[in-house]
């Protein structure tokens, strides 16, 4: 689930096409037609778009959204049309069940086989036979903890640290309501996809229990203010943590923060690459997707936003003490409790919703 929004302030849909300087080359056929991309801000290397264009000759236009929440509804009216989206895993799952979804021509997509096996499996949890999507970016949700400001017998290893009272007023937790819930849920051992009312109340006593130890809800702000040393621990997402190593080298700075994904489990999201029902451009999007999964792109694009791909053949073009970056790539196998946040439907979500305005309002 893509969370940075790095420089951009987007108050709504930016097209960047424009911005390319019209990197439409002329090394591909002379009129390949367009492919329209919607995708999360910061998410992809702007030279990658430069390079499909010059070696395609299709012309990109590129908006972006800010949260899945956002892209929905667009897509879903279809005013704009857009032929390739990446949404994340529980949205896919609600766009596939209101057939808004495209199955992909794998013909066209023959880099899919790049993809590790093990991302295709875990995508079944919202696209069962693997029809309508293509892993693009994955990663976990962890506890950041100061090494310099939590003792080592108070390192947190479980959810339920974070209502530990010794850290009142040091803790930062994730200002989203699917992830403060799978936070209480999980501490009490429940499922992160829980439809249960009596469980999610349960949750929401426990968030509004630990209001008082939390010193703000964020989204962005836990990576610098973790670099910052204004907080002990943050609840955080993976993808962060190369961000954050390479800046606190760069500050010169002791680096003293470490990652730990809690025993109860977490959420394991993925976000891929799928194309709406009513795309004009459908050939053109296969070709994107199927350029996206090319290794050297993948690369490129992993070294740009730093969230980890699930592209293999990216991984072996990686450095060895980057590929053992546990913070970055956590061996799946060890995930265990781990789930991927599946859509529970529109009265599920009006539940988890209403009772996060209760946590944000006590």
């Amino acid at each position: 689930m893509k969370k940075k929004i790095w420089a951009l302030a987007l108050g709504g849909i930016v097209g960047i096409s424009a911005v390319l300087g019209g990197c439409g080359g002329k090394s591909g056929s002379a009129d390949a037609g367009e492919v329209y991309v919607y995708n999360w801000g910061e998410y992809i290397d702007e030279e990658v778009i430069s390079m499909f264009e010059k070696e395609t000759g299709i012309k990109v236009i590129y908006d972006m959204f800010e949260t899945n929440e956002d892209m929905y509804p667009v897509i879903e009216a279809g005013g704009r049309t857009y032929d390739v989206v990446c949404p994340s895993d529980y949205m896919i799952q609600r766009m596939v069940e209101n057939n808004m979804l495209a199955e992909l021509n794998f013909d066209n997509i023959p880099n899919v086989d790049q993809i590790a096996p093990e991302y295709m499996e875990r995508s079944k949890s919202f696209d069962p036979e693997n029809k309508f999507s293509v892993p693009y970016c994955w990663g976990t949700v962890g506890i950041l903890y100061n090494t310099s400001m939590v003792a080592p017998e108070d390192v947190p290893v479980r959810w339920s640290d974070l209502w530990d009272e010794k850290f009142r007023g040091e803790i930062l937790m994730q200002d989203s309501v699917r992830d403060a819930f799978m936070v209480a849920l999980k501490s009490l051992g429940y499922s992160m996809n829980s439809d249960s009312r009596g469980e999610l109340e349960e949750a929401r006593d426990l968030l509004i229990q630990q209001k008082p130890l939390v010193q703000a809800y964020v989204i962005d702000q836990v990576r610098d203010k973790m670099i910052g040393g204004e907080a002990a621990l943050g609840v955080i997402y993976s993808g962060e943590m190369l961000y954050i190593q390479e800046e606190v080298a760069a500050q010169g700075l002791d680096y003293n923060l470490e990652y730990v994904i809690p025993e109860e489990g977490t959420n394991v999201w993925i976000d891929s690459w799928v194309i709406p029902a009513n795309a004009k451009n459908k050939e053109n999007a296969e070709a994107w997707i199927n350029f996206m999964c090319r290794p050297e792109i993948a690369k490129m694009n992993f070294e740009y936003i730093t969230y980890p791909t699930p592209n293999q053949g990216a991984f072996e073009l990686l450095d060895e003490e980057l590929q053992n970056n546990k913070a970055v790539f956590p061996d799946l196998d060890s995930l265990d409790n781990c789930e991927v946040f599946k859509y529970l439907g529109d009265e599920v979500d009006t539940i988890y919703n209403d009772l996060w305005k209760e946590v944000k309002s006590n």
